[in-house]
């Protein structure tokens, strides 16, 4: 089972679940239609990963995302999760009607920094995702159509959330092509105090073999 890190301890997510089309200007961007209810759909413990993976025969794109871990079933960490995304193969099961798994569920599609304890004032948290030192991302609570709170509900309506079971509210606008090299540095702040900040260099999936 793999790992992330909340307050310095190993937990095992059982699963990860994601929203889909949370922020309205993203929903724009990818010429999407706006839900009437909330887009969840999972990735699977074996997606997390410590740090990203470009490919070089197939494009990956970056989707930053505010994420919370769950304790006694409700909220208790925040933390900073790359919803790793295989574009072109996502248009083509959407085109079909089809389930998105293989294009969000492949391992090492899901990668997290580390998770420290927050209260319930989601209003004071925000995002940002920095490519090379440029701005990106960014995502707070007034952005999002369907706030941390009313996911949790949502979701346990038909899921059990067991302890450190991760929830990733969505991406904003800005998303895009992961290349080979690129230094990525998310940001995660409370009253504008920075509380995570983690960076990433991208490599290339077959560097190992050149």
């Amino acid at each position: 089972m793999n790992n992330v890190k909340y307050e310095g301890i190993n937990f095992q997510p059982t699963k990860i679940v994601c929203i889909g089309r949370n922020y309205v200007e993203h929903i724009e961007e990818l010429n999407n239609e706006t839900p009437s209810e909330p887009v969840i759909f999972i990735k699977p413990n074996s997606a997390i990963s410590d740090h990203i993976e470009s490919n070089q025969d197939e494009e990956i794109h970056y989707e930053g995302e505010i994420s919370f871990i769950i304790e006694n079933n409700k909220i208790s960490g925040i933390g900073f999760g790359l919803d790793l995304t295989k574009r072109s193969v996502q248009k083509v099961l959407k085109s079909k009607g089809l389930p998105w798994e293989r294009a969000k569920a492949f391992n090492k599609s899901a990668v997290f920094s580390e998770f420290v304890r927050c209260g319930d004032d989601y209003k004071s948290y925000k995002m940002e995702l920095f490519i090379d030192n440029q701005l990106k991302q960014l995502a707070n609570y007034e952005l999002m159509i369907n706030k941390p709170e009313i996911l949790v509900a949502e979701i346990q309506t038909f899921l059990t959330l067991e302890d450190g079971d991760i929830i990733m509210t969505g991406t904003p606008k800005g998303v895009g092509v992961i290349n080979s090299g690129e230094l990525f540095t998310a940001k995660i702040y409370k009253n504008e105090q920075i509380i995570i900040e983690k960076s990433w260099c991208v490599d290339s999936l077959y560097s190992e073999e050149k």
